[in-house]
């Protein structure tokens, strides 16, 4: 690794462990905590977030259709759709950190692409400009939102019968988790939620069934991942893909 790799990877890790972050508000937080890394964001992030390609290729395309990405971030998932990105009418990039949606227009303005918009807004209250859509998807967002729940019910209320609802994210299994589901050692579930805590990233080990309680489950994946520069550690996330009834 070169060394402005390294110096761009020290100058993440400063921000997420050293730097002090706070704020009123859940936006004043996210930017407090992005605003010193943002355009370094998806460097170091493509070692730790596993599993956003395969979670985007799992998509069916809604050709013709309204894609929407809650908890965008810096929009690098229109990037992941790649050449089906063309075939969606409308792709909307949602968050509610100023930082990394500029790293987002940037981005839109880079690529040309005139069926992409980024849009600061709260995902509990969103919803499209289109009035409904037939894709959503969340990329280690739901993590990031305090009220994951309420995301979720307010994304179902706008997404279409028969759309599709895809996620991945890290977690921890229930202390009891249902028969064939991933399970956990207590150090795991006492380790990662402290870890990942101390960046405002929470972790639940409600998500997995929620999600299949409101969705026909299509696709679960429950996976580990290496964490950079800890050579020996694997953090658990998992990959979601469900389906709305049809009436």
């Amino acid at each position: 690794m070169s060394f402005a790799n390294l110096a761009r990877d020290a100058r993440v890790l400063w921000q997420m462990c050293v730097h002090p972050h706070g704020g009123a508000t859940h936006k004043d937080r996210l930017d407090s905590f992005y605003a010193g890394q943002a355009d370094a964001y998806d460097h170091f992030r493509k070692r730790l977030l596993h599993g956003r390609q395969e979670m985007i290729d799992s998509v069916p395309t809604p050709v013709g259709g309204v894609w929407v990405d809650l908890g965008a971030g810096t929009g690098e998932n229109a990037e992941r759709i790649g050449e089906r990105l063309k075939d969606v009418r409308q792709l909307y990039l949602v968050d509610l950190c100023p930082s990394l949606l500029r790293v987002a227009r940037e981005r839109i303005a880079r690529h040309g692409w005139t069926n992409v918009e980024a849009v600061e807004a709260d995902a509990t209250q969103y919803r499209p400009a289109t009035g409904e859509a037939d894709v959503v998807t969340f990329s280690y967002s739901l993590t990031m939102i305090p009220d994951w729940f309420r995301v979720i019910d307010q994304a179902l209320t706008w997404l279409k019968p028969g759309g599709m609802l895809g996620v991945v994210d890290f977690y921890t299994a229930r202390k009891h988790p249902g028969e064939g589901s991933a399970r956990h050692g207590r150090m795991s579930r006492l380790f990662w939620p402290a870890w990942f805590g101390s960046s405002n990233v929470f972790l639940n080990p409600d998500h997995i069934p929620y999600l299949q309680s409101r969705l026909e489950t299509v696709q679960l994946i429950e996976a580990q991942g290496k964490v950079p520069y800890l050579p020996l550690v694997r953090a658990p996330y998992y990959r979601f893909l469900g389906r709305t009834p049809q009436s």
